[in-house]
């Protein structure tokens, strides 16, 4: 790991990478738009979102594309250490010095192409629930299969790490936290911008905590959220009330799936992306007990969601997007910012106290309206 301390700043191959990405993206959401209008692949106006005219919903596809192929691209950068010296100047090469790296990259795409095209098929054909999530758990057990999963986590107390858990517990949470992550970045896509933002604050967090946080840093890995926060960022000017394509399942299947892989293999603590996506995550665990606690169907479509909410309070689309972008990027900047994990945890349960006494204040309100 010397080597990697002493490895320049490969500043040429993160503005490759991310710049690839945002302007594929950029360039091809257009595109994704007039598709989806020429196949009718479309969200009509009505339902949970209040749109005035059909919809695009395949923006994902722009995203899909721009992400596999900067990650493929930024692969020509990186090198294996005890491989012959490379010619490229030290800006433009990466180390790799885990082997593993590879399997897990290639976990990452093939799981992330099916529940891409999972997607996809929904927003053409609209699946009903149970196949979806038999296409989700099918794609995490892939991530699983290629050596992504949670193998430890740390005592915010003692600052030590567990035991490693025996396969069966391993992979079961690892399931079960990437199921989770694709369902609460589907929920999350409410609104526009909404879910894009929040992810692109995420990924660089994520980028933020591979380069700086880590000793050494991993800069091989934190190619992968970089390429994704470059792919929402050329979306998200398209997408941003008033959005003029949509992500759909497929993008926002895919975004869940990949965000979820990258919080286990990017390096950061798993307390780092709950803080930065304990808001969404918090609001997801909030509908499932309220559905349940009514008699009504937990996994089925509502206007229950924190968003949609405040929105029927008369706050603006652009006025909760930006509330939801601030308050995810300050917790998440706490993430960077708070070494310790005991900190880390007070922040976290101060965070979901703010959320918790929001949520209670909303329910108020609906009833007073009711």
């Amino acid at each position: 790991m010397e080597q990697a301390s002493n490895q320049p700043f490969p500043l040429g191959v993160f503005a490759i990478t991310f710049g690839v990405a945002f302007l594929l993206a950029l360039i091809l959401t257009p595109l994704s738009r007039k598709l989806g209008e020429k196949w009718k692949v479309v969200a009509v106006p009505g339902g949970r979102r209040q749109h005035s005219q059909p919809v695009s919903r395949i923006g994902g596809l722009a995203i899909y594309i721009a992400f596999v192929a900067a990650v493929i691209l930024s692969q020509l950068f990186v090198v294996n250490p005890a491989a012959p010296g490379s010619n490229l100047p030290g800006s433009l090469t990466i180390y790799r010095f885990d082997p593993k790296e590879v399997i897990r990259l290639a976990g990452l795409l093939i799981g992330g192409t099916l529940i891409f095209l999972v997607g996809l098929y929904d927003d053409w054909r609209e699946l009903s629930p149970v196949p979806q999530y038999i296409a989700q758990v099918i794609a995490a057990g892939i991530a699983v299969g290629f050596l992504i999963f949670i193998e430890y986590v740390n005592n915010p107390f003692t600052g030590q790490q567990t035991q490693n858990f025996p396969y069966l517990i391993t992979a079961t949470i690892s399931l079960f936290w990437l199921g989770l992550m694709m369902n609460t970045v589907n929920w999350l896509d409410g609104l526009d911008g909404l879910s894009t933002g929040v992810v692109a604050i995420a990924c660089v967090v994520l980028f933020a905590n591979g380069v700086f946080r880590l000793d050494p840093p991993q800069h091989s890995v934190a190619l992968l959220p970089l390429a994704l926060l470059g792919a929402t960022l050329g979306f998200l000017p398209f997408n941003f009330s008033p959005a003029r394509v949509f992500l759909g399942s497929s993008g926002a299947f895919f975004l869940g799936f990949s965000l979820g892989v990258l919080s286990i293999i990017g390096g950061a603590k798993m307390a780092s992306i709950l803080l930065v996506m304990g808001l969404p995550l918090l609001d997801v665990a909030w509908q499932i007990f309220s559905r349940i606690s009514r008699g009504k169907n937990p996994v089925q479509g509502d206007r229950g969601h924190l968003h949609f909410r405040l929105h029927d309070q008369g706050f603006s689309q652009r006025q909760i997007v930006i509330g939801y972008y601030v308050f995810c990027a300050a917790f998440g900047g706490l993430a960077l910012f708070i070494s310790s994990r005991l900190y880390k945890l007070i922040a976290l349960v101060v965070m979901g106290a703010i959320c918790l006494a929001g949520f209670i204040w909303l329910t108020r309100q609906d009833r007073k309206v009711g």
